[in-house]
């Protein structure tokens, strides 16, 4: 099953394009099945054969036995897709007849919403930053770069030089299966960028080549998301927050442009959502607002 693994992992890397995380976690739920399947058959190592002895039941006992030890249903539903995808692969390769995964129903993920701040929470936590320093001065471009455009942390992370465009006021991001798309960067952030680019950790010989990296960490490397997490941590507490994250300012940009009038299109485009289902999930908007626009829209609505 090993062996069966790696060609699959070849395969998402190679054939479908899928970024270098995705396969981290297709290769871990995967491992994580080989592993208890050893411990069910008692074997040191797992043969084609056992692929053959695979069926919805077995699926179902490690879905069983994760959900005892506290997974959620956000990563169960995971590692069923991640399964479902890997026994399609193996029927394709012929190592297998059928897909046992299509007989496992998928769990009902949770509906949570990561929390959002409001306009002034988001101003709290940028102005925490006014303190000067190279690293700070890189930060408060991180964190501009978020809010202005609602990019996920991967997609900070990846981003080059040559991926801003001053003068149109827009950046080339790097989205999920490596699709590119065109956001909107407000100046602000891009005055937070130049500043950034000023600092001795940017090597100015390179500035402006793509594939230079636009935000550095303190070694004149590509900063990690680890490192941009413990960013976000470290004003958080500075600003007295309780929950802040990068999903959530990436949600905060979402909830402040489509409270501001944006449509849900727009939005979408804008996230890089392939569904718009998903990015309907951002539509909260507060109960005054809502009252506003159907004052405006009904025929019988309040006269302004």
């Amino acid at each position: 099953m090993e062996e069966a693994i790696e060609g699959f992992i070849r395969y998402l890397s190679a054939e479908r394009n899928m970024s270098p995380h995705t396969v981290r976690n297709y290769l871990s739920d995967l491992s994580q099945f080989g592993e208890f399947l050893k411990r069910v058959l008692k074997r040191e190592r797992l043969s084609v054969e056992d692929l053959h002895t695979i069926d919805h039941i077995t699926i179902r006992a490690f879905l069983s036995n994760l959900s005892d030890k506290g997974t959620g249903k956000t990563s169960l539903a995971r590692k069923v897709s991640a399964l479902r995808t890997f026994f399609n692969y193996l029927c394709r390769e012929s190592k297998m007849t059928s897909n046992p995964g299509k007989m496992v129903s998928t769990p009902k993920k949770e509906r949570r919403l990561p929390r959002f701040l409001s306009v002034d929470e988001m101003e709290r936590l940028l102005s925490t930053l006014s303190d000067e320093g190279p690293l700070r001065t890189r930060d408060r471009a991180i964190l501009e770069t978020f809010y202005s455009s609602g990019l996920r942390i991967g997609e900070v992370v990846a981003l080059d030089i040559g991926d801003v465009n001053f003068t149109e006021h827009l950046i080339r991001v790097k989205g999920k299966g490596r699709k590119e798309r065109i956001v909107p960067i407000v100046v602000r952030a891009l005055e937070a960028i130049l500043e950034c680019l000023k600092i001795p950790l940017t090597p100015p010989l390179l500035k402006g080549e793509r594939g230079q990296p636009l935000f550095l960490n303190k070694y004149g490397k590509r900063i990690t998301t680890r490192s941009v997490h413990r960013i976000v941590e470290r004003y958080k507490r500075l600003g007295g927050f309780w929950d802040i994250t990068p999903h959530s300012i990436r949600h905060s940009f979402a909830t402040h442009i489509l409270d501001g009038g944006a449509d849900l299109r727009s939005v979408q485009e804008m996230l890089g959502h392939a569904n718009l289902s998903t990015t309907q999930r951002y539509t909260h908007l507060s109960m005054d607002k809502l009252m506003e626009v159907y004052d405006k829209a009904h025929p019988r609505g309040k006269k302004q």
